[in-house]
């Protein structure tokens, strides 16, 4: 979503433990980004997002951990979440409209409501009328300014809810939409690329969130704490030990990384219980990082749940280092074997280079880091409009584009319009008309002449005076 510059609103989502807070988060979302469950007490973290409501209507929602005392960890969420509660601008509150009123429930509302924000009453899981009739109007004896019946999961009186929060929500100062025009000269195309970035660009960016991923047991925990050098986390020839993401940073040529030792990924009919949350928690963690080290086992080679989780980085466009990890009792191949596997079974990771290691020994553990630093050099690097044109017009003169349903087709020219990962714009009289086996060829050509060693590559054909967000 666009910056904006007014001060965004702070929208906070409280309430005991299942009572449908992260439902109505992913319903706000637009997307399945908290995990939702029965089991009580899933959501431990206070997860955001700026969500837009109404196509001009910006603010930020908020999703808390659920209210309870009856343990010390659930403690630790409750003051967590009150505390958030303290510093946003308006209060949801949810209760389970299943069930009679608890005192409980009436002691929080009271208390966020002497805060003086607005708040809604939210009486979630109304699935039916007889809900409504058994148990709604059960919760009006609370007294709130806006008693809400809802069922977030059904979308059942959602609209009632939208308008209140359009209330309090203003509207969007729209900013004129920075496009090509006709005028516009493609070699001074840097000024005006130049705008559509975030001004925090500006500013040196020196801090890598690295994601470990791989199937259970292939050795993310031990190097983890190989490169961490000190035990942070368990290391178990249990599988599935890991189950959490665990993160933890270190100081590396002058940048902070942050390492996730992600819970190991299991085929989809073996995920159990709890571990389906794991693998929930880590696809969310991946849509925060920049670079993946994927860890495959030298033993056995690939798997194909290795190409599935492989398949999660090329999703979530990361940078990736293949971490070929117990080469120290590995098989009777050889390494140009070893690769030709890898390169074979992970064709669309072309890209990414590969290491052998063992975490158990440190074998060229200490490699590891210093890669993450030039990789990520790489999936920040701006490459300068005119130096791409050059190559662009090279590439052209090589090979000019297919023509389409015997139409000609034109590149005009190309600009690098966003960074981690590199995505640039072929401007073009028939964006349909960018062929992907020739779209593959201006891949190849613009790695072949910059450094994009590790780093995917997104191109995207545009018309002229086509916004650069457009689908």
């Amino acid at each position: 979503m666009p910056k904006q510059e007014n001060i965004i609103k702070k929208v906070a989502i409280l309430g005991r433990p299942n009572v449908g807070k992260s439902s109505l988060f992913n319903r706000l979302a637009r997307e399945r980004d908290a995990i939702t469950s029965d089991v009580v007490g899933t959501t431990r973290d206070i997860k955001k997002r700026i969500v837009t409501i109404s196509g001009n209507r910006d603010f930020e929602v908020i999703d808390t951990g659920g209210i309870d005392d009856s343990t010390e960890m659930f403690a630790t969420v409750k003051r967590l979440s009150l505390r958030t509660a303290e510093e946003a601008d308006i209060i949801i509150y949810i209760v389970d409209g299943k069930n009679i009123p608890s005192q409980e429930d009436r002691d929080l509302f009271y208390g966020l409501q002497e805060q003086g924000k607005p708040i809604a009453l939210v009486v979630n899981k109304i699935d039916n009328d007889k809900d409504e009739s058994l148990r709604y109007w059960d919760f009006l004896e609370f007294g709130a300014n806006i008693t809400l019946p809802m069922s977030v999961s059904h979308n059942r009186y959602m609209n009632d809810f939208y308008a209140w929060l359009e209330t309090h929500i203003p509207e969007r100062e729209e900013e004129a939409g920075l496009e090509l025009t006709e005028d516009d000269d493609p070699f001074g195309f840097d000024d005006i690329v130049e705008m559509i970035h975030n001004e925090e660009e500006a500013q040196e960016d020196k801090e890598i969130k690295v994601a470990i991923i791989g199937r259970v047991n292939t050795g993310k925990s031990s190097l983890l704490n190989t490169l961490l050098q000190e035990e942070r986390a368990v290391v178990s020839p249990v599988a599935g030990t890991t189950i959490d993401p665990i993160n933890e940073s270190i100081e590396y040529r002058e940048h902070k990384i942050t390492f996730v030792d992600t819970a190991g990924i299991r085929r989809r009919g073996k995920i159990l219980g709890i571990e389906k949350y794991a693998l929930g928690r880590t696809e969310a963690m991946l849509e925060e990082a920049d670079i993946a080290l994927l860890m495959i086992d030298a033993t056995v080679g690939v798997l194909e749940l290795d190409e599935r989780i492989a398949n999660l980085i090329e999703i979530y466009k990361l940078g990736c280092l293949i971490v070929l990890n117990k080469w120290d009792i590995r098989d009777e191949r050889t390494y140009e074997k070893a690769v030709e596997d890898i390169r074979d079974e992970l064709k669309f990771l072309h890209y990414a280079p590969l290491i052998t290691i063992s975490a158990k020994t440190g074998l060229r553990v200490h490699k590891i880091l210093n890669d993450i630093v030039e990789m990520y050099g790489r999936y920040k690097q701006r490459i300068p409009t005119a130096k791409l044109n050059e190559v662009l017009k090279y590439a052209i003169t090589r090979h000019h584009p297919p023509s389409i349903n015997g139409g000609v087709v034109t590149i005009k020219f190309a600009a690098q319009y966003e960074t981690k990962p590199p995505k640039i714009a072929i401007i073009m009289n028939r964006p349909d008309g960018l062929h992907f086996s020739y779209k593959r060829y201006l891949s190849n050509i613009f790695r072949e002449k910059f450094d994009f060693e590790g780093v995917p590559l997104d191109l995207v054909a545009r018309k002229r005076g086509q916004r650069m967000d457009d689908d």
